[in-house]
């Protein structure tokens, strides 16, 4: 039987979603800086980047975790596009790419405006095949997580990357530091984290949300929830609307009006977290060093 202590309920609404007799599983220790979980599916694999160490590992239950890619370009966020392709975020070249089904690399977007991205973080994909990514100075405020320099942009920007056209438009510039985003099961809210506490406890630790206009404008831009331990960074969504976000102290999960319901403890402090497995129904955490993985009793939102 799992400890109850790995869970915080808020609400009694959280018990129904969470499995009490399913434990927290270590799948890897042995990271840096453990980063940007994606599930394949088809594949039964999950790979996640391992920044500072510039590698992406990959596990599957059969095989355990080996190297997916080294060196990784300090790749860190990764999702995938409607075709199943991978689609990640690199710091080091300060780029979105898309590793093709052949192994090829595509350049999706490293300018905007004429001058070089901050630093991509992480990345979705809605419906429509259109990209959105964040882009703060993380990347670039150090050589840990990928190369010292000066950013060419002026602001800190969450971007749409059109399918059809390519071209490349900044939907919010008021962020301080964008971080982690997510859309509701519908697409008509598009969640985005703000992890600027990271250097600095007066600035924002918070998750914003944005309605969606015809696909492609994001408007009311309002507070949704904060985070009092640590700060977010990545998010999710379940099939319920449910928002899940990584903190210092675990998983938090925010009910659709962004009441505080449940956390989910965890060793140390989390990045990123997605839903994968065949059903969709087991967390997997990417937490500093290590790579957890947890079933719930709610399946993740995010397709493929």
């Amino acid at each position: 039987m799992a400890e109850a202590s790995i869970y915080e309920i808020h609400d009694p609404r959280f018990r129904q979603m969470i499995v009490t007799s399913a434990g927290l599983d270590e799948l890897y220790s042995g990271c840096r800086w453990a980063e940007g979980p994606v599930w394949f599916n088809d594949a039964n694999q999950l790979l996640w980047s391992d920044i500072p160490n510039q590698r992406m590992l990959r596990w599957t239950p059969e095989n355990g975790v080996s190297v997916y890619r080294q060196p990784s370009n300090f790749t860190n966020g990764h999702t995938r596009d409607r075709q199943g392709r991978l689609i990640s975020c690199e710091h080091g070249t300060r780029r979105v790419t898309r590793t093709e089904v052949d192994g090829s690399i595509t350049v999706l977007a490293d300018r905007f405006e004429g001058a070089r991205l901050n630093s991509p973080n992480d990345v979705v994909v809605k419906s429509d095949g259109s990209i959105w990514f964040t882009d703060p100075t993380y990347g670039i405020m150090s050589d840990y997580e990928g190369f010292r320099a000066e950013p060419e942009q002026a602001t800190r920007n969450v971007y749409r990357l059109d399918p059809t056209t390519g071209a490349l438009a900044a939907v919010v510039t008021d962020f301080t530091q964008p971080n982690g985003l997510a859309f509701s099961p519908d697409e008509t809210i598009l969640y985005v984290a703000d992890s600027a506490a990271s250097h600095d406890e007066s600035l924002p630790r918070h998750i914003r949300a944005f309605d969606v206009i015809d696909g492609i404008r994001l408007t009311n831009g309002r507070v949704f929830c904060l985070i009092d331990k640590g700060i977010p960074d990545g998010i999710r969504t379940d099939v319920n609307g449910n928002l899940w976000s990584s903190a210092a102290d675990g998983v938090h999960c925010f009910d659709p009006t962004g009441k505080l319901i449940g956390k989910i403890r965890v060793p140390q402090t989390v990045a990123n977290l997605t839903f994968g497995g065949p059903q969709r129904n087991r967390l997997f955490i990417a937490a500093t060093r290590s790579v957890y993985s947890v079933y719930v009793a709610v399946s993740g939102a995010q397709v493929p």
